[in-house]
């Protein structure tokens, strides 16, 4: 009997498993960590491996693109047909930093294999998940006997995701025309569980803030002049209690514009999901859930904008008393953004309130940092349904749907290129990024490997009116 295309892939990624996990180990000797400069020849040699290996795998253009600070790579391998869709895939090669000491029960750039597990730093975040897409696109070309991908692929991997992408934007700006595509396929993100297989819709935005708040130009005596002058550490409090109202909504006017609501089936979905809260809880390390009113938790920290206070300060913070009004007081606050809203527009409001806010006799100094803009892809757009049947084939059971509340740097590929963003990660919250002990299921790393071999091919057919 003939093989089918799935097995076909299954059968390809089987033969050929021993020698794939044989190179990734070979990477993940590597210790690319870009938060080290003692480290920064390593990120360099890390580039240069992967784009060694792209090359060897196939990809006819493979290059290492130089930043102020640590080497992007580049790859491309256009499709026969040109009017097929463009893909660009987008990860990191760079890691946190490591050692034995900080609890590893082996070396964390020394790869090893425990109980169907790789471990090593990097194994999940983010080298195993950009690496799969060598051997997926492999597995799609043996399983389709074609000679060149069924989309026009890309590869986009940073080298600064750990340190915060500070030269990401600027890099993309830069090769905007040669990183042009219809969609932006991430690979640095995860599924809710082994069990449950899951694709990310979006991701929150995120703008942050320092205000500096000053009084007296010195300190003074509270008894002398208590009751008398604006204290800016009473302004400060002032300010942080006036970020909410009763039912823990934001209530900078003007905060909430444009915000891209949850719709019905949207809500459906994540209850759709094995959440347990008493759980979540126990991760949080806190005892009770909090937020605005109306919301559960998933969609408090997916879909909705949020203002936390980061920080804040002021006055005699030693032992004992020192009974004065402070010169100066700080707080520093974070919103985390959802589609429809534009940071630019929170800059300006939150200018507005804390100006209106704030009694006479206390001056203000506001800093913004650089903004992450938030990235949503609609439930129904094809090369996401492209990316749920690929994953469906692949693990056998439904594809439910995810966000992330956390912020990263995709949303500018979306913002600068204008291509929708998704995200085609198989890492679960057991993998421990960041962590001592950082590993990836195998089972689970090959299911990445086969989803990305049927992508390619679902996105050649299926989407055939991207331009």
């Amino acid at each position: 009997m003939s093989e089918t295309p799935d097995s076909a892939v299954r059968t390809y990624i089987d033969t050929h498993r021993t020698a794939f996990l044989d190179d990734l180990a070979g990477w993940l000797r590597i210790p690319s960590v870009s938060a080290q400069p003692e480290h920064a020849a390593d990120v360099r040699r890390s580039a240069e491996w992967l784009a060694a290996k792209l090359k060897e795998t196939g990809f006819p253009t493979a290059e290492v693109w130089p930043t102020d600070g640590a080497p992007a790579v580049f790859a491309e391998w256009p499709a026969d047909d040109p009017q097929a869709p463009t893909v660009l895939v987008y990860g990191h090669h760079d890691v946190q930093p490591a050692a034995r000491e900080d609890g590893w029960d082996s070396d964390p750039f020394e790869p090893v294999i425990r109980s169907g597990r790789l471990h090593a730093r990097g194994a999940a975040d983010d080298k195993g998940q950009v690496f799969f897409h060598t051997l997926g696109v492999r597995a799609h070309l043996a399983a389709t006997g074609r000679t060149a991908p069924a989309v026009h692929l890309k590869l986009l991997i940073e080298g600064e995701e750990e340190s915060g992408s500070p030269n990401f934007r600027t890099l993309v700006e830069q090769h905007a025309g040669r990183l042009a595509a219809d969609t932006v396929i991430v690979s640095d993100t995860g599924m809710w569980s082994a069990d449950t297989p899951t694709v990310c819709t979006g991701m929150r935005g995120l703008a942050e803030c320092e205000i500096t708040l000053h009084g007296p130009e010195q300190d003074i005596h509270s008894g002398s002049f208590g009751g008398a002058v604006p204290n800016p550490a009473t302004a400060a409090a002032h300010l942080v209690s006036a970020l909410h109202d009763e039912h823990a909504r934001v209530a900078i006017p003007g905060f909430y514009d444009g915000v891209t609501e949850l719709t019905d089936r949207e809500r459906e979905l994540f209850a759709e999901l094995p959440f347990d809260e008493e759980q979540w809880l126990r991760t949080a390390k806190s005892t009770a859930t909090h937020g605005e009113a109306g919301h559960t938790t998933l969609e408090r920290i997916w879909a909705r904008p949020t203002a936390e206070v980061n920080g804040i300060g002021g006055g005699y913070q030693g032992p004992g008393s020192k009974t004065i009004i402070p010169s100066s007081a700080m707080v520093k606050l974070s919103f985390r953004l959802v589609a429809g809203q534009d940071p630019d527009h929170i800059e300006k409001a939150v200018r507005a309130w804390a100006a209106d806010r704030l009694p006479a006799g206390i001056r203000h100094d506001i800093t913004f940092g650089a903004a992450t803009r938030p990235c949503l892809t609609p439930l129904d757009h094809p090369a996401l349904q492209s990316v749920v049947r690929a994953m469906g084939r692949a693990f056998q059971q439904p594809v439910r749907f995810t966000r992330e509340g956390g912020s990263g740097p995709a949303a500018d590929l979306q913002d600068v290129l204008g291509a929708p963003v998704l995200f085609l990660g198989i890492s679960i919250p057991s993998d421990g990024w960041h962590a001592p002990n950082e590993k990836v299921e195998l089972d689970l790393l090959l299911k990445g490997v086969e989803t990305a071999a049927y992508l390619w091919g679902d996105l050649g057919e299926n989407w055939r009116d991207a331009h």
